[in-house]
């Protein structure tokens, strides 16, 4: 949720940040609107209400005389008040609507368009030269099942499309990539966590994920939960409603669970593979933080990614996420795509974003400090995709012969393995 001061002191900067994400301009409008006539209606109502009150002491002090004719207008005066609150709800419940369909303001500093519109920060490492090497390079899929890593056919067949299993080395190098993660996020700092996969809707809601992404998110009517998509949400609601000491920030959690998305808008897009799948297992970093410092705890964050990635030998970039491609709570996001040799492209792997005080807003967490009480930001980045990080080992390591070079910083979590090789 934005902060309601720019609604009454900078709508122009809300409508700026629409245009930038391509959203409605016309919402701030409304959103201004409906402030308006929310402290309207509350005004009227808490002066009726000092009336009644007043009335009610005029009661109690009558005369026998006097009595019946203070009760007589006590008894209208109580059916105003009555609507008076029903049209303040109503003017809430307005405001409250409206107000959850306004995503984060983007930064200035995020490059303006659509989801081809990004920037290329940086590339690190240099692609492999496989025509030097004298054989072209096979996709994840084609190894996986040669080193009886990855079973797609009795994925489909156990639970349909886009869902798999992973097989004697692929289920080795999960759990590998899992405990490297977790080694390397206790060098950072980050208090490690196992969270729940199902959340309750306050949940979902309070991070933003129920607006535009909800026709990617699983719903299990019968208990009203929802599947989580990423383990951002439970580490985002484990403080909800709660305030927190001012000298205990930053807190940096490290989740660890399954996600499941529909992937509901990208019908046909990366059906080979595990690329793109309804479930995956995944390594979040999560952090709370001083508004003042979110900037820099995000280049933090990225900061770990790339360490991360270039720690496995695999080539990549890092993007600036153009504002049309941001989600809802993100101000700015950074994402590392990582080099694809069987597509001869890179593909993203990590992300982080810079949520500031949005998710915690919503989510009702703040922070007791000297200037009071305040709300926190929240910030959130990928570690280890592990789906996504099988498939850049096993293109970019791979040999002539379909065996797989094991990154030397895994090897001592896949039992001294320094090759995959079939059986």
């Amino acid at each position: 949720m934005i902060d309601p001061k720019l609604i009454r002191n900078e709508p122009d900067v809300l409508k700026r940040a629409q245009e930038a994400r391509g959203e409605s301009v016309e919402l701030i409008d409304q959103l201004v609107q409906a402030d308006e006539q929310r402290r309207d209606t509350i005004a009227s109502f808490e002066a009726l209400r000092a009336q009644q009150k007043e009335l009610g002491r005029l009661v109690a002090q009558a005369t026998p005389e006097t009595r019946p004719a203070l009760l007589t207008q006590a008894s209208e005066l109580a059916a105003r008040v009555k609507q008076a609150e029903a049209a303040s709800n109503e003017a809430e419940q307005n405001f409250t609507t409206l107000m959850a369909q306004v995503p984060n303001p983007v930064f200035d500093e995020v490059p303006r368009g659509g989801e081809d519109d990004f920037v290329v920060l940086e590339t690190v490492g240099t692609p492999r030269d496989f025509a030097a090497e004298g054989f072209a390079p096979k996709d994840h899929l084609e190894l996986g099942e040669l080193l009886g890593a990855i079973d797609m056919e009795r994925g489909a067949k156990v639970s349909g499309s886009r869902f798999y299993f992973l097989t004697g080395v692929g289920a080795l190098l999960e759990l590998a990539l899992t405990q490297y993660a977790v080694a390397r996020a206790l060098e950072w700092g980050f208090t490690p966590m196992i969270v729940p996969s199902l959340v309750k809707p306050s949940a979902m809601e309070g991070t933003g994920f129920l607006g535009q992404a909800a026709s990617d998110v699983y719903h299990l009517p019968a208990d009203d939960l929802y599947l989580v998509g990423t383990s951002e949400v439970a580490l985002a609601a484990y403080h909800s409603d709660e305030i927190l000491d001012c000298d205990s920030l930053p807190r940096k959690y490290m989740g660890y669970s399954p996600c499941f998305r529909r992937e509901a808008g990208s019908y046909g897009q990366d059906t080979r593979g595990i690329f793109r799948v309804h479930w995956f297992d995944k390594v979040e970093m999560f952090v709370y933080c001083h508004q003042e410092d979110s900037e820099d705890q995000h280049q933090q964050l990225l900061e770990y990614e790339k360490q991360f990635i270039s720690s496995l030998g695999i080539p990549f970039q890092v993007l600036d996420v153009a504002s049309g491609d941001l989600g809802l709570s993100a101000a700015r996001k950074f994402d590392c795509y990582g080099w694809v040799p069987s597509q001869e492209k890179y593909r993203e792997i990590t992300s982080t974003s810079n949520c500031t005080s949005f998710q915690a807003r919503r989510l009702n967490i703040r922070a007791r400090c000297e200037e009071g009480i305040v709300p926190v930001a929240t910030l959130n980045g990928t570690l280890c995709a592990i789906p996504r990080m099988i498939i850049m080992i096993l293109e970019n390591f791979q040999q002539a012969d379909g065996s797989v070079i094991v990154p030397e910083v895994l090897r001592p979590y896949m039992g001294g393995r320094d090759v995959l090789t079939k059986g």
